[in-house]
């Protein structure tokens, strides 16, 4: 819909012969005010009201007050915001394609056109979260990986494939091209977009959100992106915009550059670090100056894509000369190049070493000289750790869980001429969007891997390496550059294009290995070269991970153990049993940019040219017709969920919580994986159990992930995780609760379906840094489906927060200092929630009444993380799905 454009400020620009309609920031600030020093970040929030502006959804007085921000820093005035287009990856993708379709079950059953239901805004889902390493180490592992993975996850993209021909702008890139964000950062970004309008062409910047919390990543291009839950994605691709407080901008300077040997892993752990501690969930974080010209476009690609570790909404780079240098390098279109940069500089949006500093909330400042070599864990993606000090480390996690009397025992493993001890590396992994997107670590891998092989290094037996690009433009270079063979010869051969271990599917450890860490309860690690190292995520088995560059993945493979001191301690030894020590084998700088320099734009562009085609397992998949999905009762991937089956019944107005009973007490940094688990599936959990009811053998589960698309599995999954420690069990882990009033102990899917039959609701209560970690709206799915109807935490991380409200799920936040502790709240309360109807408004104060076991009473304020209007008007009609649908309903 064309802008009322209340300003004038519609102008047209001429670039390499062809004509553009845009909104002109400097045109606007002529009438509003002086913008040259706002953050870039917010000068896209700005083009995108000047350019939404109907006098409904965006005012005059929104302009305003991006205006006015230059002076107060912060602001509590909502917009709302239209992103250009929504990215998906099929985990977060098949329950939204699930959810679309449900929605158009419910507009026919209402005897509307089903067609209603159509993404407004381009959409890309990138199937890029199904591979699992179940091959490793030798030629063929990729082949078989990928006919086990069709075999697994037919019925999964049979829908994916009817979703591609039912939906408008919608696209789907098949398995095995690579990963969402490094294919939106080779490919689908665009840095300036582009649309027809009553004959004109209209550009803007490119926008983005997806439902993968690493969309940030694209930040590092310029192109402002941040992850959502898919059903605010899906609200959002149907038109609905992004309601959204302008946030904080907190400016990260970065000056000189990166010593010898130091990577840009090194560099996100340490920027990671010091956002973490500095505080910036549900900020933007912007870098500037001199630094960034030193910075190549990948360094910043990977320090945008850790945004979520750090907390932040988006870690967002300006476009300048390096973003230009990019989109030639990967072989872009030179027109779309030539506006890139025509458009950046006539809106005031280019960065170069003249551009003033711009104003933010707060600033930190790092010297990228001060960087050193790093790695991050044993659990989280915060906790860094110097190279040299991670054997220390260690010991100390076997000091503290009491095991450092056998920090030495040597373990036989059955069958083998091996044995096993505590920190034994048992999953080495080159994986994940983080890393595998730039060429400059991932050149320094082949290196270390080709250095290794000429030295006589081999990897250790009990280590299960694997190397799964991001794109197979990886392979293109690897293999241009000569040093494929030598990290096949490690044992890094190609096992996928996929997120693989990173999102969990390490695939199954050889049964001697698993067996020997079960029976002796060892601690042992994986290093990869990911962004999520959370408890129980890469393998059940496996309790200490780190995060590490693709070369030290190398390296701990060679060593066979995170107890060392690469420093000082040798990896291996040689043919002539003269030790072969870390930095012997680790490549130049110069090195490094002689192999970088063979990559160049035609590698790009031949792998790109068919990209949504697919290869021939994919093209053979049969594909219903009809606008309306033909749902197949006896599927345990795809089911229609039950969220609609109310919707032609007007609302009930929000009440007050009565008598609800707590399902579970948990601590802080509860993170969505602990909710809701995207990796293995135990037999014997509510989950593994309901499948095998259905026939499906234990070998054949696939994972938490891959069965999104079925309610049934999820709900059972909900709080399953088999590291989540419930309070109210003393801590034990594992997804169990007290069913009160008895003090039985049931799954919390049990105890919660005996509630739901009793009519009793939910409550959760939790600490600090509640839903941190990935987008995941099962998280907040799993909860409502659970029946719980508040959580009360003393904080909530961004997204999470805004699913369970999406999903009709009370956030509520403890006030001031009182905490779960200071209450005195054990899980054997009964919690009644006042001050709930018709009448609720964006964080206003609630009571809770607390009824104690021994008959006691008393009550405590919580504040209600209902944020803003549009929010009131999604959680008043039970989810922000159910609000569209009913609007598209009515229409």
């Amino acid at each position: 819909m064309p802008s009322l454009d209340s300003l004038k400020c519609r102008r047209s620009l001429e670039v390499a012969g062809k004509t553009y309609h845009y909104y002109s920031l400097p045109d606007a600030a002529a009438q509003l005010g002086d913008i040259s020093r706002l953050p870039t970040s917010l000068k896209v929030l700005l083009e995108n009201l000047l350019r939404w502006e109907d006098d409904v959804t965006v005012r005059s007085d929104d302009l305003r007050s991006l205006v006015s921000w230059l002076q107060t820093r912060s602001s509590d005035q909502e917009i709302q915001y239209r992103p250009a287009r929504v990215l998906m990856q099929d985990f977060t993708g098949v329950p939204a394609v699930v959810d679309l379709a449900a929605m158009r079950d419910a507009v026919a059953r209402a005897g509307g056109d089903p067609q209603k239901i159509n993404p407004l805004s381009p959409v890309d889902l990138v199937i890029d979260h199904s591979v699992m390493v179940d091959r490793f180490g030798s030629d063929q592992a990729f082949e078989q990986n990928v006919e086990i993975e069709m075999q697994r996850n037919g019925e999964r993209y049979e829908f994916l494939r009817w979703g591609q021909q039912a939906f408008d702008n919608f696209s789907v890139v098949p398995p095995g091209t690579g990963i969402c964000h490094q294919v939106n950062l080779e490919y689908l970004g665009q840095v300036v977009w582009t649309r027809e309008e009553n004959g004109e062409t209209v550009a803007y910047p490119d926008t983005l959100v997806g439902t993968d919390s690493h969309t940030t990543m694209i930040n590092g291009l310029g192109v402002l992106g941040w992850g959502v839950g898919g059903i605010e994605a899906e609200a959002a691709m149907l038109g609905q915009p992004v309601s959204m407080l302008i946030p904080e901008v907190i400016g990260f300077r970065l000056s000189g550059k990166l010593n010898e040997g130091v990577t840009a892993t090194d560099l996100v752990l340490t920027v990671t670090q010091m956002l973490r501690k500095h505080g910036v969930v549900g900020k933007f974080v912007e870098f500037y100056g001199p630094g960034l010209d030193h910075l190549p476009l990948a360094d910043r690609a990977t320090i945008g894509n850790m945004a979520p570790e750090y907390g932040a909404t988006c870690g967002f780079f300006p476009v300048d000369q390096i973003t230009i240098d990019y989109l030639r390098l990967t072989g872009r279109n030179e027109e779309r190049i030539a506006l890139v940069e025509a458009y950046s500089k006539a809106q005031g949006m280019w960065r170069d070493s003249n551009s003033p500093d711009p104003v933010f909330t707060a600033t930190l400042e790092l010297d990228l000289a001060q960087v050193q070599p790093s790695v991050a864990g044993p659990k989280r993606p915060q906790d860094r750790v110097t190279l040299g000090d991670i054997g220390a480390n260690f010991d100390l996690l076997l000091e503290t869980g009491g095991r450092k009397q056998q920090a030495d025992t040597s373990v036989e493993v059955k069958g083998e001429n091996f044995h096993l001890k505590h920190g034994a590396v048992v999953i080495a992994a080159i994986t994940s969007c983080t890393n595998t997107s730039n060429p400059n670590v991932l050149m320094a891998a082949g290196l270390v891997a080709k250095k290794a092989v000429e030295r006589g290094l081999k990897r250790q037996p009990w280590v299960k390496s694997s190397l799964a690009p991001g794109s197979k433009v990886v392979t293109d270079y690897l293999e241009r550059a000569g040093l494929t063979r030598y990290l096949d010869q490690l044992g890094f051969n190609l096992v996928g294009y996929g997120c693989t271990t990173c999102i969990g599917n390490s695939g199954p450890l050889p049964d001697a290995i698993g067996q020997a860490i079960t029976d002796n309860d060892l601690i042992v690690s994986s290093v990869l070269s990911g962004n999520r190292n959370f408890e129980g995520r890469v393998h059940p088995l496996v309790k200490a991970n780190w995060l590490a560059s693709p070369p030290l993945v190398v390296a701990f493979a060679l060593a066979g153990t995170t107890r060392i001191n690469m420093d000082r301690e040798p990896l291996g030894y040689d043919d002539q049993n003269q030790p072969v020590y870390l930095k012997d084998i680790w490549p130049s700088s110069a090195e490094i940019a002689e192999a970088v320099a063979r990559i160049d734009g035609e590698m790009f562009r031949s792998r790109y040219a068919d990209v949504f085609s697919g290869d021939e397992h994919w093209q053979k998949i049969p594909v219903s017709a009809g606008d309306t999905y033909q749902w197949n009762a006896s599927s345990s991937y795809v089911q229609n969920p039950p969220y609609f089956e109310d919707i032609g019944q007007p609302p009930a107005p929000p009440a007050d919580v009565e008598n609800a009973r707590v399902l579970a007490v948990f601590g802080d940094s509860i993170t969505t994986d602990h909710i809701s688990p995207a990796g293995n599936i135990k037999a014997s959990s509510p989950a593994g159990l309901y499948l095998q009811s259905l026939g499906v053998a234990p070998e054949d589960f696939n994972s938490y992930g891959s069965r999104r698309g079925n309610h049934e599995v999820m709900m059972r999954g909900t709080f399953a995780n088999i590291r989540i420690k419930n309070e109210m069990l003393g801590g034990e882990e594992g997804g169990n609760t007290l069913y009160q009033p008895s003090g039985e102990k049931l799954s919390i899917y049990d105890a919660a379906m005996r509630y739901q039959a009793e009519d009793v609701p939910l409550v959760v209560i939790a600490g600090k840094e509640y839903g941190t970690g990935s987008s995941r709206d099962w998280a907040a799915k799993g909860t409502n489906l659970l029946g719980v109807k508040a959580v009360i935490a003393e904080s909530f991380e961004r997204i999470h927060r805004s699913n369970l409200i999406g999903m009709g799920v009370l956030a509520l936040q403890f006030v001031g200092e009182q905490t779960r502790q200071s209450l005195g709240l054990n899980g054997t309360e009964k919690l009644s929630i006042r001050g709930l109807g018709a009448d609720i408004k964006p964080r206003q104060l609630l009571t809770v009444d607390v009824e104690r076991q021994d008959g006691s009473r008393d009550s405590f304020q919580v504040l209600s993380r209902i944020d803003t209007l549009n929010e009131v008007q999604y959680f008043k009609a039970g989810g922000i799905l159910h609000y569209v649908l009913r609007q598209l309903i009515g229409s």
